[in-house]
This record gives structure tokens, sequence and C-alpha cells, in this order.
């Protein structure tokens, strides 16, 4: 049986927003204050947030910035994950993985077809962990960070979450790397 297992302590994780658009401004950025407000809302502490143009050297850099940042655990981005031309984060996104999580992407696409039916195969939804950092890539509405947010992300970064969850694992997303030096 999952659910919130109340016996446990909530663990809040610091959680940096990326709104990947070349049209987009921090006012009518919708997508990333749905993020914003979601996170709030469970007791995360937003690390970051930008608006970053729909270009992969752009998205990449920003990405690497926030993966050597001992201030963020998670990276968030809304927008580009579509199959455009100038759709370009999940290229970006995988380029710097060192674990791809394929149940993101698939569980993703499964919730949001209850919801707008075949229309999700356009979506191209990702998630991976580098540096100890994971990073999850949404696409650009806030139906769909509100989906992506409530169906997924809400449990998995919650520490009470039951039978698992991504916080309970973060020491040790960079066992592959201890004992170099």
């Amino acid at each position: 049986m999952s659910g919130i297992d109340e016996s446990r302590t909530f663990v809040p994780v610091n959680i940096a927003v990326m709104t990947v658009s070349d049209t987009r401004t921090m006012d009518d950025d919708r997508s990333g204050q749905t993020l914003v407000d979601r996170i709030a809302a469970a007791g995360h502490a937003l690390a970051a947030r930008i608006i970053v143009r729909d270009e992969a050297e752009a998205i990449v850099a920003q990405l690497r910035a926030w993966i050597a940042d001992p201030e963020v655990d998670v990276v968030i981005s809304t927008g580009g994950t579509g199959v455009t031309g100038r759709d370009v984060t999940p290229e970006a996104f995988e380029s710097v993985y060192e674990k791809k999580i394929e149940g993101f992407g698939e569980l993703f696409r499964m919730l949001s077809y209850k919801l707008i039916g075949t229309s999700t195969i356009q979506s191209r939804a990702t998630g991976g962990v580098a540096g100890g950092t994971y990073l999850f890539a949404l696409p650009g509405s806030p139906g769909a960070c509100k989906d992506g947010w409530d169906g997924i992300l809400k449990d998995q970064l919650d520490s009470r979450f039951r039978p698992c969850n991504f916080v309970e694992l973060m020491p040790r997303l960079q066992e592959h790397v201890k004992g170099r030096g």
C-alpha cells in the first residue's frame, strides 16, 4: 500500500525551476509559477528560478551550474519537450544525465493520457540524475506541470512516501564516485 507515513519526518528539498521559452517573462510564466506554488505548498524550498531560451547550449549550461551547486537537490523544467524544431529540452537534459529515470516519462504520459488522450504522445517529458541532482523536464503548460507535480513529483519528493521515494535515495546518488580522489 502506498501513501504518506505520518510517523516519518518530512525532509524539505531544495528545488530549482527552469522555464524553457523564447517568449515567456517572469510576469507571464504561468507554468513556472504553477511549479513554484506547488513546491512551496509541499514545504520544499525554491533554490532558484530562471527562464532560459530554447537553445540546447543554454539549457545544458544552466543544468550544469545547478548540478554543481550543493544548494540544489532537484531541477524541474517546464517547456521545450514537444516535437517541433525549437523543442530541445529532452536532448539537453539527456546529454547531462548519468542515469535516466525511464519510468518518469512513461508514468507522466500514462497519467496525461487519462486527461488528454492520445495528445500526450507529443510530450517528451523526461527524468534523470546527474551529480547527485535529480533532473525532471515537463511540458510547458500549467496543466502538464500540475499533472507532473501532483501525480508524480509531490509524492516522490516527500521523504514520508511509502513504499519508497527519491528523497531517501539522495545520500546514495553519488556512491559511484566515493573513494575516487
